[in-house]
């Protein structure tokens, strides 16, 4: 999303004009009495009307910030974050910012390995051995190793998005066939996912 740049120079325009009202002493035609209760009716006036407009301003920023679920890529990996123990402590924004490059949903991926692997409490050994964070298979029937963590979470993501994602299976129920022989699996991958929101 855009920033919508001619709201926020329209409202920088009149903090402008109203900063310069505020400094400039207005001269008025009643008694000075008078004058200072429209002066400081005015400031207080011109004070609202800068503090709304300073909101605006940073509300439209927070929009053109918003990456997923109504959340900036920090919210995100902070609401990440708190569903990772183990192996996966630290990693929240690693895995926001690939999930949302590759077109993933983030509470998906993270629900599949939390479930495949355990980290929302202690990663499996597959994790801590072979860097695989959903119980991967190569072709030759052998679990997947990667070099590091940060090489297991992209291949990770990188798997799921070209074998199920880019085919469409975009939620666990269609996953499951797929993915899992149980027939339970969805349903327990639907669980994380709505975990992860809640945190």
């Amino acid at each position: 999303m855009k920033i919508n740049q001619k709201k926020v120079a329209i409202i920088t325009g009149f903090v402008l004009i109203l900063s310069g009202l505020l400094v400039m002493n207005i001269p008025t035609e009643k008694k000075q009495y008078n004058a200072t209760i429209n002066s400081k009716v005015f400031y207080n006036d011109s004070k609202v009307f800068l503090e709304e407009a300073e909101n605006d301003v940073k509300e439209e920023i927070r929009k053109a910030s918003v990456v997923w679920d109504d959340l900036t890529i920090d919210e995100l990996s902070e609401k990440l974050e708190r569903s990772m123990n183990s192996s996966l402590k630290g990693k929240g924004r690693l895995f926001a910012t690939y999930s949302i490059e590759l077109g993933l949903d983030p509470y998906l991926a993270l629900a599949i390995t939390l479930h495949e692997t355990g980290c929302s409490y202690s990663c499996s050994g597959l994790v801590r051995s072979h860097n695989n964070l959903g119980g991967l298979k190569g072709g030759n029937g052998k679990y997947m190793a990667f070099p590091t963590l940060d090489d297991g979470i992209k291949g990770y993501l990188n798997i799921l998005y070209k074998r199920y994602y880019s085919k469409g299976l975009t939620t666990p129920e269609k996953m499951n066939p797929v993915y899992a022989q149980s027939t339970t699996w969805a349903s327990k991958v639907r669980w994380y996912m709505n975990k992860i929101k809640a945190a």
